[in-house]
Protein backbone atom coordinates (compact mmCIF):
# COMPACT_ATOMS: atom_id res chain seq x y z
CA UNK A 1 0.00 0.00 0.00
CA UNK A 2 2.29 2.98 1.10
CA UNK A 3 4.49 1.30 -2.19
CA UNK A 4 1.62 2.28 -4.34
CA UNK A 5 1.00 5.51 -2.92
CA UNK A 6 4.91 6.18 -3.14
CA UNK A 7 4.21 5.59 -6.96
CA UNK A 8 1.81 7.42 -7.37
CA UNK A 9 3.02 10.45 -5.81
CA UNK A 10 6.38 10.07 -8.30
CA UNK A 11 3.92 9.95 -10.97
CA UNK A 12 1.62 12.85 -10.14
CA UNK A 13 4.88 14.93 -9.05
CA UNK A 14 7.08 13.54 -12.57
CA UNK A 15 3.79 14.65 -14.61
CA UNK A 16 3.46 18.29 -12.79
CA UNK A 17 7.46 18.42 -13.83
CA UNK A 18 6.66 18.06 -17.07
CA UNK A 19 3.40 19.67 -17.76
CA UNK A 20 5.84 22.87 -16.14
CA UNK A 21 8.66 22.01 -18.76
CA UNK A 22 6.17 21.87 -21.44
CA UNK A 23 4.31 24.72 -20.78
CA UNK A 24 7.91 26.80 -20.30
CA UNK A 25 8.45 25.41 -23.65
CA UNK A 26 5.23 26.72 -25.29
CA UNK A 27 5.21 29.84 -23.82
CA UNK A 28 9.03 30.58 -24.63
CA UNK A 29 7.80 29.28 -28.22
CA UNK A 30 5.06 32.14 -28.62
CA UNK A 31 6.36 34.76 -26.98
CA UNK A 32 10.08 34.54 -27.44
CA UNK A 33 10.62 33.57 -31.26
CA UNK A 34 13.79 33.47 -32.71
CA UNK A 35 12.35 36.43 -35.67
CA UNK A 36 11.98 38.49 -32.61
CA UNK A 37 15.97 38.95 -33.64
CA UNK A 38 16.31 37.81 -37.05
CA UNK A 39 13.17 39.79 -38.34
CA UNK A 40 11.86 42.28 -36.20
CA UNK A 41 15.67 43.45 -34.85
CA UNK A 42 16.96 44.01 -38.22
CA UNK A 43 16.16 47.36 -39.47
CA UNK A 44 18.05 47.12 -42.27
CA UNK A 45 16.41 43.89 -43.59
CA UNK A 46 12.97 45.23 -42.72
CA UNK A 47 14.32 48.21 -45.10
CA UNK A 48 15.47 45.71 -47.99
CA UNK A 49 11.93 44.10 -47.91
CA UNK A 50 9.99 47.00 -48.30
CA UNK A 51 12.16 48.01 -50.86
CA UNK A 52 11.19 44.90 -52.79
CA UNK A 53 7.56 43.96 -51.12
CA UNK A 54 6.10 47.60 -52.17
CA UNK A 55 8.71 49.35 -54.33
CA UNK A 56 6.79 52.44 -54.06
CA UNK A 57 6.53 52.42 -50.96
CA UNK A 58 10.48 51.83 -50.69
CA UNK A 59 11.18 54.99 -52.93
CA UNK A 60 9.29 56.85 -50.43
CA UNK A 61 10.73 56.20 -47.13
CA UNK A 62 14.02 56.58 -48.90
CA UNK A 63 12.77 59.75 -49.69
CA UNK A 64 11.90 60.71 -46.67
CA UNK A 65 15.31 59.71 -44.85
CA UNK A 66 17.33 61.98 -47.40
CA UNK A 67 14.78 64.45 -46.29
CA UNK A 68 15.38 63.98 -42.85
CA UNK A 69 11.82 63.67 -42.80
CA UNK A 70 11.40 60.48 -40.92
CA UNK A 71 11.67 60.90 -37.32
CA UNK A 72 12.29 58.65 -34.37
CA UNK A 73 10.86 59.03 -30.91
CA UNK A 74 11.31 57.43 -27.57
CA UNK A 75 9.63 57.50 -24.72
CA UNK A 76 9.19 54.76 -21.37
CA UNK A 77 5.78 52.50 -20.57
CA UNK A 78 4.28 52.78 -16.94
CA UNK A 79 7.24 50.26 -16.02
CA UNK A 80 9.98 52.12 -17.21
CA UNK A 81 10.59 50.19 -20.78
CA UNK A 82 12.08 52.13 -23.32
CA UNK A 83 9.90 51.95 -26.74
CA UNK A 84 10.52 53.56 -29.60
CA UNK A 85 8.16 54.78 -32.74
CA UNK A 86 8.73 56.24 -36.27
CA UNK A 87 6.66 59.82 -36.98
CA UNK A 88 6.26 61.62 -40.31
CA UNK A 89 4.30 64.92 -40.55
CA UNK A 90 1.91 66.00 -42.87
CA UNK A 91 3.26 67.62 -46.31
CA UNK A 92 0.42 70.67 -45.12
CA UNK A 93 -0.59 71.16 -41.30
CA UNK A 94 -2.99 69.17 -40.23
CA UNK A 95 -4.97 67.96 -37.47
CA UNK A 96 -5.83 64.61 -39.55
CA UNK A 97 -3.81 61.69 -37.71
CA UNK A 98 -2.69 58.02 -37.65
CA UNK A 99 -1.51 55.55 -35.04
CA UNK A 100 -0.54 52.43 -37.22
CA UNK A 101 0.17 49.04 -35.34
CA UNK A 102 2.51 46.26 -36.57
CA UNK A 103 1.87 42.90 -36.06
CA UNK A 104 3.86 39.63 -34.65
CA UNK A 105 7.78 40.02 -34.93
CA UNK A 106 7.40 42.75 -37.17
CA UNK A 107 8.22 46.37 -36.97
CA UNK A 108 7.32 50.07 -37.58
CA UNK A 109 8.98 49.83 -40.62
CA UNK A 110 7.46 46.81 -41.93
CA UNK A 111 4.06 49.03 -41.72
CA UNK A 112 5.23 51.97 -43.62
CA UNK A 113 2.25 51.11 -46.58
CA UNK A 114 0.25 51.67 -44.44
CA UNK A 115 1.82 54.72 -43.18
CA UNK A 116 1.76 55.78 -47.15
CA UNK A 117 -1.40 55.42 -47.48
CA UNK A 118 -2.44 57.83 -44.63
CA UNK A 119 0.65 60.21 -44.87
CA UNK A 120 0.91 59.88 -48.63
CA UNK A 121 -2.12 59.59 -50.13
CA UNK A 122 -4.29 61.02 -47.84
CA UNK A 123 -2.44 63.53 -46.27
CA UNK A 124 -1.97 62.14 -42.10
CA UNK A 125 0.43 62.56 -39.92
CA UNK A 126 1.16 59.13 -38.46
CA UNK A 127 3.10 57.53 -35.89
CA UNK A 128 3.89 53.91 -35.99
CA UNK A 129 5.17 52.19 -32.93
CA UNK A 130 7.68 49.62 -32.32
CA UNK A 131 5.51 47.72 -29.66
CA UNK A 132 7.46 45.68 -26.92
CA UNK A 133 9.90 43.79 -27.65
CA UNK A 134 10.18 44.72 -30.87
CA UNK A 135 12.41 46.97 -33.72
CA UNK A 136 13.98 49.28 -31.57
CA UNK A 137 11.86 49.24 -28.65
CA UNK A 138 12.74 47.38 -25.17
CA UNK A 139 11.69 44.39 -23.89
CA UNK A 140 12.09 40.44 -24.59
CA UNK A 141 8.36 38.94 -24.69
CA UNK A 142 6.09 39.08 -27.47
CA UNK A 143 2.84 40.71 -25.41
CA UNK A 144 0.77 39.68 -27.72
CA UNK A 145 -1.61 43.21 -28.00
CA UNK A 146 -2.72 43.08 -24.22
CA UNK A 147 0.15 44.72 -22.49
CA UNK A 148 0.73 46.52 -26.06
CA UNK A 149 -2.95 48.23 -25.62
CA UNK A 150 -1.82 50.32 -22.54
CA UNK A 151 1.50 51.53 -24.58
CA UNK A 152 0.00 52.48 -27.63
CA UNK A 153 -2.79 54.49 -25.47
CA UNK A 154 0.63 56.56 -24.52
CA UNK A 155 1.91 56.17 -28.35
CA UNK A 156 -1.72 58.26 -29.00
CA UNK A 157 -1.17 60.62 -26.54
CA UNK A 158 2.32 61.30 -27.83
CA UNK A 159 0.92 61.54 -31.11
CA UNK A 160 -1.69 64.03 -30.07
CA UNK A 161 0.47 66.41 -28.25
CA UNK A 162 3.08 66.22 -31.36
CA UNK A 163 0.93 67.33 -33.86
CA UNK A 164 -0.64 69.77 -32.22
CA UNK A 165 -2.74 68.99 -29.27
CA UNK A 166 -6.07 69.10 -30.85
CA UNK A 167 -5.62 66.04 -33.30
CA UNK A 168 -8.15 63.83 -34.87
CA UNK A 169 -6.96 60.09 -34.59
CA UNK A 170 -7.63 57.26 -36.43
CA UNK A 171 -5.78 53.89 -34.95
CA UNK A 172 -4.88 51.37 -37.33
CA UNK A 173 -3.59 47.77 -36.89
CA UNK A 174 -2.45 44.62 -38.97
CA UNK A 175 -2.99 41.15 -37.47
CA UNK A 176 -1.57 41.19 -33.58
CA UNK A 177 -1.41 45.06 -34.44
CA UNK A 178 -5.33 44.74 -35.23
CA UNK A 179 -5.84 42.68 -32.18
CA UNK A 180 -3.93 45.83 -29.73
CA UNK A 181 -6.39 48.02 -31.87
CA UNK A 182 -9.23 46.49 -30.96
CA UNK A 183 -7.69 45.65 -27.50
CA UNK A 184 -7.25 49.71 -27.28
CA UNK A 185 -10.70 50.82 -28.30
CA UNK A 186 -12.15 48.77 -25.42
CA UNK A 187 -10.21 51.70 -23.23
CA UNK A 188 -10.65 54.82 -24.86
CA UNK A 189 -14.20 55.73 -24.01
CA UNK A 190 -13.75 55.12 -20.28
CA UNK A 191 -11.85 55.46 -16.95
CA UNK A 192 -8.04 56.91 -17.03
CA UNK A 193 -7.36 55.97 -20.18
CA UNK A 194 -10.50 57.98 -21.96
CA UNK A 195 -9.13 59.41 -25.55
CA UNK A 196 -11.56 61.80 -26.89
CA UNK A 197 -9.13 62.71 -30.26
CA UNK A 198 -9.61 59.12 -30.96
CA UNK A 199 -12.35 59.08 -33.64
CA UNK A 200 -11.94 55.89 -35.38
CA UNK A 201 -10.37 52.53 -35.81
CA UNK A 202 -9.22 50.08 -38.79
CA UNK A 203 -8.29 46.78 -37.80
CA UNK A 204 -7.11 44.24 -40.38
CA UNK A 205 -7.32 40.22 -39.41
CA UNK A 206 -6.81 40.44 -35.92
CA UNK A 207 -7.78 37.49 -33.43
CA UNK A 208 -10.27 37.12 -31.38
CA UNK A 209 -8.75 36.27 -28.37
CA UNK A 210 -4.93 35.00 -27.59
CA UNK A 211 -6.56 31.89 -26.07
CA UNK A 212 -8.30 31.52 -29.55
CA UNK A 213 -5.24 31.72 -31.56
CA UNK A 214 -2.81 29.86 -29.63
CA UNK A 215 -5.77 26.67 -29.22
CA UNK A 216 -5.56 26.84 -32.92
CA UNK A 217 -1.70 26.47 -33.11
CA UNK A 218 -1.38 24.17 -30.21
CA UNK A 219 -3.92 21.81 -32.58
CA UNK A 220 -2.61 22.92 -35.86
CA UNK A 221 0.92 22.33 -35.32
CA UNK A 222 1.15 19.84 -32.72
CA UNK A 223 -2.36 18.46 -32.81
CA UNK A 224 -3.10 18.96 -29.02
CA UNK A 225 -5.90 20.04 -27.60
CA UNK A 226 -5.78 23.17 -25.13
CA UNK A 227 -6.21 20.74 -21.64
CA UNK A 228 -3.64 21.08 -20.15
CA UNK A 229 -0.66 22.53 -22.14
CA UNK A 230 -2.24 25.37 -22.82
CA UNK A 231 -3.45 26.31 -19.11
CA UNK A 232 -0.35 25.39 -17.51
CA UNK A 233 1.54 27.76 -20.03
CA UNK A 234 -1.04 30.70 -19.84
CA UNK A 235 -0.79 30.62 -15.74
CA UNK A 236 2.90 30.81 -16.17
CA UNK A 237 1.98 33.55 -18.18
CA UNK A 238 -0.01 35.50 -15.25
CA UNK A 239 3.37 34.63 -13.00
CA UNK A 240 5.77 36.14 -15.69
CA UNK A 241 3.70 38.86 -17.40
CA UNK A 242 1.03 39.77 -15.50
CA UNK A 243 -1.55 38.83 -17.93
CA UNK A 244 -3.03 35.38 -19.05
CA UNK A 245 -4.14 34.13 -22.42
CA UNK A 246 -8.07 33.95 -21.24
CA UNK A 247 -7.97 37.84 -20.18
CA UNK A 248 -6.00 38.83 -23.55
CA UNK A 249 -9.87 39.34 -25.52
CA UNK A 250 -9.56 41.47 -28.23
CA UNK A 251 -13.58 39.98 -28.33
CA UNK A 252 -14.45 41.54 -25.04
CA UNK A 253 -12.86 44.62 -25.60
CA UNK A 254 -14.46 45.60 -29.02
CA UNK A 255 -17.59 45.02 -27.04
CA UNK A 256 -17.26 47.55 -24.55
CA UNK A 257 -16.59 50.04 -27.86
CA UNK A 258 -18.77 52.54 -29.69
CA UNK A 259 -16.62 54.25 -31.72
CA UNK A 260 -16.70 53.48 -35.23
CA UNK A 261 -14.58 50.07 -36.36
CA UNK A 262 -13.84 48.78 -40.25
CA UNK A 263 -12.84 45.11 -39.42
CA UNK A 264 -11.10 43.61 -42.87
CA UNK A 265 -10.25 40.26 -43.37
CA UNK A 266 -9.35 37.93 -46.35
CA UNK A 267 -11.62 35.31 -47.05
CA UNK A 268 -8.68 32.64 -47.30
CA UNK A 269 -6.69 33.22 -43.90
CA UNK A 270 -5.91 30.09 -42.43
CA UNK A 271 -3.30 31.81 -39.89
CA UNK A 272 -6.04 34.13 -38.01
CA UNK A 273 -8.97 32.19 -39.17
CA UNK A 274 -11.59 33.95 -41.42
CA UNK A 275 -14.36 32.99 -38.57
CA UNK A 276 -12.68 35.49 -36.29
CA UNK A 277 -13.56 38.39 -38.03
CA UNK A 278 -17.06 37.41 -37.80
CA UNK A 279 -16.77 37.04 -34.38
CA UNK A 280 -15.69 40.16 -33.29
CA UNK A 281 -17.91 41.77 -35.69
CA UNK A 282 -20.96 40.64 -33.80
CA UNK A 283 -19.83 41.57 -31.08
CA UNK A 284 -18.73 45.54 -32.11
CA UNK A 285 -21.71 48.11 -31.37
CA UNK A 286 -22.68 49.73 -34.01
CA UNK A 287 -21.33 52.18 -35.95
CA UNK A 288 -19.17 49.54 -37.70
CA UNK A 289 -18.36 47.98 -41.25
CA UNK A 290 -16.65 44.82 -42.73
CA UNK A 291 -14.84 44.25 -45.69
CA UNK A 292 -13.87 40.43 -47.05
CA UNK A 293 -10.87 40.76 -49.34
CA UNK A 294 -12.13 37.58 -51.80
CA UNK A 295 -8.85 34.81 -52.16
CA UNK A 296 -6.33 36.61 -49.87
CA UNK A 297 -4.56 35.10 -47.14
CA UNK A 298 -3.07 36.44 -43.80
CA UNK A 299 -2.29 40.67 -43.88
CA UNK A 300 -2.63 40.68 -47.52
CA UNK A 301 -4.93 42.99 -47.98
CA UNK A 302 -3.44 45.77 -48.91
CA UNK A 303 -0.70 43.88 -50.91
CA UNK A 304 -3.02 42.45 -53.15
CA UNK A 305 -5.90 44.92 -53.43
CA UNK A 306 -3.90 48.49 -52.36
CA UNK A 307 -6.34 50.87 -54.49
CA UNK A 308 -9.73 49.40 -53.58
CA UNK A 309 -8.30 48.82 -49.59
CA UNK A 310 -6.98 52.83 -49.44
CA UNK A 311 -10.30 53.79 -51.31
CA UNK A 312 -12.05 51.57 -48.33
CA UNK A 313 -9.92 53.16 -45.88
CA UNK A 314 -10.55 56.90 -47.58
CA UNK A 315 -14.15 56.50 -47.35
CA UNK A 316 -14.38 54.62 -44.08
CA UNK A 317 -11.88 57.53 -42.14
CA UNK A 318 -13.54 60.53 -43.93
CA UNK A 319 -16.55 59.83 -42.11
CA UNK A 320 -15.21 60.56 -38.53
CA UNK A 321 -12.12 61.91 -39.07
CA UNK A 322 -12.82 65.22 -39.89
Amino acid sequence: MRKAIKYSLIAVIAIAALLLCAGYYMLGYALKPEELVSRSRNIESSLEYMRQTYPEVGHWIDSLQAAEALHDLYIENDEGTPLHALYVPAADSTNHTAVIVHGYTDNSIRMMMIGYLYNRQLGYNILLPDLYGHGLSGGTEVQMGWKDRLDVLRWTEEANHLFGGNTEMVVHGISMGAATTMCVSGEVQQGIYQQPFIKCFVEDCGYTSVWDQFSKELKGLFGLPPFPLLYTASWICQLQNGWNFQEASALSQVARCTKPMLFIHGDNDDFVPTWMVHKVYAAKPSPKEIWITEGVDHAHSYKLYPDEYTEKVKAFTDKYVR
